[in-house]
Order: C-alpha cells, then sequence, then structure tokens
C-alpha cells in the first residue's frame, strides 16, 4: 500500500492543479450558478419553442381553412387572408429568432482574468434575475399561444408581437449584463 496511488496529499495537488488548468472546480457556488443559468436557458427556449409550434399549427389550420386552392372562378386567394397567414408566420420566424438568441447567450468565462476585473458570482446573480424575468416571459407568450386559432392570432397580433419584442428586451438586457459598455 506504499503507492502514490493512495497517497492523499500528492494526489489531491494534482488534483486542485488540473481543476485550476482547465479553469473549473465544481465545488465553487459560480460553477453551479453558471450550470443553473444553462439549464435555465434550455428550458425557456423549450417554452419558446411550444409557443412556436402553437403559432405554426394555427398557422397551418389558418391557411387550410381561409386559402383555399386556386379555381378558375377564384384563381387567387383573398389579399386579407394571405396577409393574416404571413403575419402568422412572421411571429413563428420571431419567436424561432428568439429560441437561437436564447441558446446563443453568454455566460461568464471562468478564467483568472475575468475574476480579476469582475465579481463573477454577483454577476451570475444578476444573470438569475434576468432569468427569471425571461422565464416570466416566455411562459406567458406559451400560455397565451397554447391552442389559439389563426383568427384570434390575427385579432391579438400586437400583443404577441409585444410579448417577442419583450423578451428581444430582455436577452439585449442580460447580454450587457456580461458585456458592459
Amino acid at each position: 500500500m506504499g503507492s502514490s496511488f493512495y497517497d492523499m496529499g500528492p494526489l489531491q495537488q494534482v488534483a486542485i492543479n488540473l481543476f485550476h488548468g482547465w479553469g473549473y472546480n465544481f465545488y465553487r457556488k459560480e460553477n453551479q450558478l453558471r450550470a443553473d443559468d444553462q439549464v435555465i436557458r434550455a428550458r425557456v427556449g423549450a417554452l419558446l419553442a411550444a409557443a412556436r409550434k402553437s403559432v405554426e399549427t394555427a398557422e397551418n389550420t389558418y391557411r387550410r381553412e381561409f386559402i383555399p386552392p386556386p379555381t378558375r372562378e377564384k384563381p387567387r386567394p383573398d389579399a386579407v387572408a394571405v396577409a393574416v397567414a404571413q403575419n402568422l408566420e412572421r411571429l413563428s420566424k420571431g419567436i424561432g429568432a428568439l429560441i437561437a438568441l436564447i441558446s446563443a447567450q453568454p455566460v461568464p468565462e471562468n478564467d483568472r482574468m475575468t475574476q480579476r476585473y469582475r465579481n463573477e458570482a454577483a454577476t451570475l446573480q444578476r444573470l438569475i434575475e434576468s432569468d427569471q424575468k425571461l422565464t416570466g416571459q416566455a411562459e406567458l407568450l406559451r400560455t397565451m399561444l397554447d391552442q389559439k386559432t389563426g383568427p384570434w392570432l390575427a385579432e391579438h397580433a400586437s400583443e404577441m408581437q409585444e410579448g417577442v419584442t419583450a423578451i428581444g428586451e430582455t436577452l439585449r438586457e442580460r447580454q450587457m449584463l456580461l458585456f458592459p459598455a
């Protein structure tokens, strides 16, 4: 049992050096907050994906009901129905853009230079507050869109667009926490 594989002193020092070299120590609060932030963003992305699916379902149903195939008597679809369908499509794309922005959001780097100039735990705490706002907004949008019809969405388009805009602003504010001007 005299093997160096059992001597905790040197093994612990090697492990600590590797942890620092890797830029990671999973026992620090900052790392737990960073992992939590990534989980939250994934869940918010899922909420927005559900909202987008609701819009896409409503759009498809709307197109089937209000934009029939062309006939000899009516070769062109109703312009208002096409405009509504296009607005639904834009709403879906706007939500999709938010999903992409959320997944691309950075988290604070875990390196010595970043830690020297910024208190990482405080930054991560502010990110949690931002993510709480983001989660609430995403859930509100999802519930507002859940099982709604195309005509209902057309009637409430400004509210839906306001939700998309608000989420976009929250994402920009979140990014400013990490990269202040």
